[in-house]
This record gives C-alpha cells, structure tokens and sequence, in this order.
C-alpha cells in the first residue's frame, strides 16, 4: 500500500512539474528542444540531487526508464494543450503546487528510509520539491522562486516538518498523503492570498 502510493505521488509529481517547466518555456518564448529541457529539468533535477546528496548512484530518475519518459509525456501534453489554456501563469503555478506536494512527501519518506532525523528529512523534502523549480528558473534566466518570492520553499519545508512525526503515528501510507494535501493546498493558498516572507534590504 505504501509503495504504491509513494509510486502514485512520484508519478503525478513529474508529469505536474514536467508540464510546469514547460509552461515555463511557452512564457519565455523557447523553441521546441527548449519546451523538453525545462519540462526535464523541472521534473527530475530535484530527485537526482537528493539522491546524490543520499549517496544513491545512478539516481533513480535516471536509472528507471519510466521516470524520463514520464516527463517526456509531460512535455509533450503541454504541447498540445498549451493553446487551451487561457492563462499560462496561473496554469503554471497550479501544476507547479501539485508537483510541490507531491515531490515534499516523497522526498521525506526516502529520507526517512535512509535514517536520516527531522531536520534531514525536511531539508531532503525541499531539495526533492524546490530543486527542479530552482534548475528551471535558472535556465530561464531567472532568479529562482526559492530566493526571491513568496511562501515557495516554507511549505515543502513545513511539510517535511510535519512529515518526520506523521510517519510515526498516523503510518506511511497517512503521512505521504496528508503531506502531500498540506504542501499543496498551503502553496494554492499562498498564491491566492500573495503571502509573501518579509524581504530583507537596507534603508536609507
């Protein structure tokens, strides 16, 4: 049950953030090899460097054939559909949510599998959830998301948090799952509200 969760999560995490990053590219006006980099990079990055970081070599998204492919369908959905969808930005931060979520809980349960404590895990679920977001930003010749705009990084962090204790008392299958809702509707509801952190600067 577990396992077939975390796979369902880990599946709907690359194919949201696959069409994020490409969303991306539509805006930014990139050609068609472009549309496939940034729909790549935003679905698998983060992965790869969490398990670099776990000592996990080749990386699981690089070694299992469905993970690329899945964020090749992405890539390719967004395609054909982009000319549907009325506002780009707002579709872009909706799949960009989701793939949040979904990248925070399965981040933190494969931390948890490896050992690591409370503050592991919620570092390893916002490197698994934040850094295809921050690969995709900077090949769009932006300053990442994670650095400069409102609450993107907090939830997975939150949620990586919230994660370590769930795990124990509710079980794996409650803690993927209300993680996965909380990063998500967290995120959803910080875009609506325009929360923001407080930026740092010198006055004058």
């Amino acid at each position: 049950m577990l396992q077939d969760i975390l796979s369902a999560l880990n599946l709907v995490g690359i194919v949201s953030f696959s069409i994020s990053g490409s969303l991306k590219a539509f805006e930014k006006k990139l050609d068609l090899l472009g549309v496939f980099v940034l729909g790549f990079s935003t679905a698998l990055a983060g992965g790869i460097i969490r398990d670099i970081l776990l000592g996990i070599y080749p990386p699981t998204n690089l070694r299992v054939m469905d993970y690329p492919l899945l964020a090749i369908l992405g890539s390719v959905l967004a395609v054909f559909f982009y000319r549907y969808i009325e506002n780009l930005s707002k579709a872009l931060l909706i799949a960009d949510a989701i793939g949040l979520g979904t990248f925070t809980a399965t981040g933190a349960e494969i931390a948890i599998e490896h050992g690591l404590n409370v503050i592991g895990v919620a570092i390893l679920a916002s490197i698994t959830a934040v850094g295809g977001g921050v690969v995709r930003d900077l090949l769009s010749n932006e300053v990442p998301s994670v650095l400069k705009r409102d609450f993107y990084a907090t939830p997975t962090i939150l949620g990586g948090l919230i994660f370590y204790p769930s795990y124990s008392l509710l079980g794996g299958s409650s803690a993927l799952i209300s993680t996965f809702v909380f990063v998500t509707v967290l995120r959803i509801v910080a875009i609506l509200r325009k929360w923001e952190l407080p930026k740092v600067g010198l006055s004058r």
